[in-house]
């Protein structure tokens, strides 16, 4: 076993200080190899330590890869991953994971799409959860936004969904494959074609009416911008419990991959959702901005292991973004730098990783 490296200790009240430096620690240590011991979970947090949907995450991670995970239980505010050396290859069996409640899918597929496809390795699941939960990109910007993004950096998997699931009962169910990365491409995206916006809006358990109200409300935003959308759709999904969401997106083969989304609650008119995932959208989209603030985050995990410099802007920093750049560079020894630049009159702040 992986015990006769030095174990890298991480700590887990750096930065934004939540569940993500955990994800993104473990992910690294399956692909590197290097066992790791993260201290301080959460430790700013009301209720401080490992939370059931982290648990899961570290859970599914040392059981894909076969890997020893140490002190993992809820309220545990120190944790051991130690990857093997040896590994058995037969990973591309089908598993099921069922997250429990409302835990968030796209936040376990975040560590677990790059962790299996940068190791090489092939893998087809079926995941329960939350869908599109508060807290985490609906399942629909993982489709429309990261997909594209990661397939850019020759990182390839498929999302298909079977039921949607929403706060508080989850029960949602999505098959994910993911597919094995040979090596992972750098990104140089300083600039962007500008590209019209689009609309996904999904409701489920509700009349039709909220996700085309949710599209109106998300258009009318968009129009007061001047931007123009090339696509809208609004459809109605089977689901455990009501619940809504929609994505206003731009994306490309080569960037810019751009996402606003929002989640429907109780009390809160369809039209505001739409509008509220625009306003998202519209900030990193009105700023010439070639990534949105939440997959510049989701990218640092590959580029830190890319073939070559990585460059890519966004229309401001991130906690999340400091805090996974620090990660990374714990364990990867990825050098990086964030510089303020004037894009047309506008500010964006360009990212650049060099991976060691």
């Amino acid at each position: 076993m992986g015990h006769g490296m030095e174990i890298i200790r991480i700590d887990g009240s750096y930065g934004e200080g939540g569940g993500q430096i955990l994800r993104t620690a473990i992910a690294l240590s399956v692909i590197t190899k290097r066992p790791i011991e993260v201290f301080n979970i959460r430790a700013k947090r009301p209720n401080p330590g490992l939370r059931p949907q982290h648990a899961a995450a570290v859970k599914i991670l040392a059981e894909i890869f076969n890997a020893r995970a140490e002190n993992v239980e809820v309220g545990s505010s120190t944790i051991r991953f130690l990857p093997m050396e040896m590994e058995s290859n037969s990973t591309s069996s089908k598993k099921r994971i069922d997250i429990g409640t409302a835990g968030s899918i796209t936040l376990i597929l975040q560590a677990l799409i790059p962790a299996v496809s940068i190791s090489g390795k092939r893998l087809g699941m079926e995941i329960v959860g939350g869908t599109d939960v508060k807290w985490s990109p609906t399942l629909d910007y993982m489709r429309h936004v990261v997909k594209p993004a990661f397939k850019a950096l020759g990182i390839e998997f498929s999302i298909s969904v079977e039921r949607r699931g929403y706060y508080p009962i989850g029960g949602g169910v999505v098959h994910v494959s993911i597919e094995p990365c040979t090596r992972v491409k750098a990104m140089d995206l300083v600039s962007a074609p500008r590209l019209d916006a689009r609309i996904v809006s999904v409701c489920s358990n509700l009349p039709r009416h909220v996700a085309e109200r949710q599209v109106a409300g998300a258009l009318a935003r968009l129009e007061r911008e001047g931007v123009r959308c090339a696509h809208t759709s609004a459809s109605l999904e089977p689901a455990a419990s009501p619940g809504s969401s929609l994505l206003v997106y731009c994306s490309s083969d080569y960037g810019p991959f751009i996402g606003g989304d929002a989640i429907g609650e109780k009390g809160k008119r369809a039209e505001e959702v739409g509008a509220s995932a625009a306003s998202k959208f519209l900030e990193s989209y009105t700023s010439n901005a070639t990534v949105d603030t939440n997959l510049a985050d989701m990218l640092v995990l590959p580029l830190s292991l890319a073939d070559g410099t990585s460059r890519y802007t966004v229309s401001s920093v991130s906690m999340h973004l400091d805090t996974n750049l620090y990660t990374a560079s714990r364990i990867t020894s990825c050098k990086y730098s964030i510089e303020k630049r004037s894009n047309n009159g506008m500010s964006v702040y360009q990212v650049t990783i060099e991976p060691a």
